[in-house]
């Protein structure tokens, strides 16, 4: 994907470091991708052959390629160097179950103490997850949402976006798997106004080719808190963090690369949400294992499929949310065309 949204093409280095942000804010290039399933995911095999070109790419990139040019007069690359690292903690994975239905509960879920914080609080905009969540989400937090293919992951993001832009703020959406034209077009056909969001300026959405991203990651990194700051965003979507994983074959440069990212993120100083591939072998991990212990909150989407071949369901389960208590119930979830919408008041048993 090139950066305006339009077939791939080989870009030089300055052309990629040269207000690639910008650019990307007056330039809609025509999309011919095919239509694809509805979250947009890569295969597999695409990813993987994505990760071996990127490796390549970024073992043939001089180190100082990525300081040859800034994007701004003043660089913020200096950002970093005073970004609150976030403390790692555990998380574990709840066990299974087999028989599954659902059920009405006239009991409002169990919530536990409130927590007391002077942090100012947003709501995601998802009817029912909004609910799970005691005071809402603390402005600023770092979120993921892991899931398999299917499960609403972009919807989420998309609608997590749209609910900040109808109350008046301004977005980023930054996509390293679809063109900047399906991301508004996906939108609007769910009646989420992106495209008078976009003629507005209070919408950015960036499509970026990820390996071109991995070859230029700290140039990148670097510039994004001035361009978010001086765009005046308060909400920002990724999606997703798994394909910027992919890049690195070595597990301990990706986790480098990928806490670096996420640092950038936090210095940015907005409310942002990162989608990830869950784990082949568990719903409840990303498939690298890194980017939940790196964010504030970590919401589960995953399939629910009865031993007695009933109908599949979708569950939505927070795993954890820093500065704030949640339900810790597992809630069943629709994708319908207006976005997701939790049935807070419906049990999984």
């Amino acid at each position: 994907m090139a950066l305006t949204g339009g077939p791939h093409q080989p870009m030089t280095e300055k052309e990629l470091t040269d207000d690639w942000f910008e650019r990307a804010l007056t330039e809609t290039g025509d999309s011919t991708d095919p239509d694809p399933e509805d979250e947009g995911e890569s295969s597999s095999a695409e990813s993987d052959d994505i990760g071996e070109a990127a490796s390549d790419a970024a073992d043939d990139t001089p180190a100082s390629d990525a300081d040859e040019e800034t994007l701004f007069d003043q660089g913020f690359g200096d950002a970093l160097s005073e970004v609150s690292v976030p403390q790692l903690d555990e998380t574990s994975a709840p066990d299974g179950f087999s028989d599954v239905d659902f059920g009405l509960d006239t009991d409002e879920p169990d919530f536990d103490e409130a927590v007391e914080s002077a942090l100012p609080r947003i709501e995601l905009g998802v009817d029912g997850l909004d609910g799970m969540i005691q005071g809402g989400i603390p402005e600023r937090s770092l979120m993921v949402a892991i899931g398999s293919a299917g499960t609403g992951k972009t919807t989420l993001g998309l609608q997590f976006l749209n609910h900040g832009l109808e109350n008046g703020e301004r977005a980023v959406y930054i996509t390293l798997e679809e063109t900047r034209e399906r991301v508004v077009n996906s939108a609007t056909e769910k009646g989420w106004r992106f495209d008078e969001f976009v003629d507005a300026g209070d919408l950015a959405v960036v499509d970026v080719d990820p390996i071109e991203m991995s070859t230029h990651l700290d140039a990148i990194q670097d510039e994004l808190p001035t361009l978010i700051e001086d765009f005046g965003a308060s909400r920002l979507v990724l999606d997703s963090v798994s394909l910027l994983e992919m890049m690195y074959d070595d597990q301990a440069r990706r986790r480098n690369e990928v806490y670096e990212f996420t640092a950038s993120l936090k210095a940015a100083g907005v409310t942002a949400l990162m989608t990830s591939e869950a784990a082949r072998d568990t719903a409840y991990a990303s498939r690298h294992g890194i980017v939940e212990y790196l964010t504030d909150a970590v919401f589960v989407l995953q399939y629910v499929r009865p031993d007695d071949f009933r109908e599949t369901r979708l569950a939505v389960e927070i795993q954890k949310i820093r500065d704030a208590n949640h339900s810790r119930e597992k809630k069943p979830y629709e994708i319908t065309n207006e976005g997701i919408s939790v049935h807070q008041q419906a049990n999984l048993f």
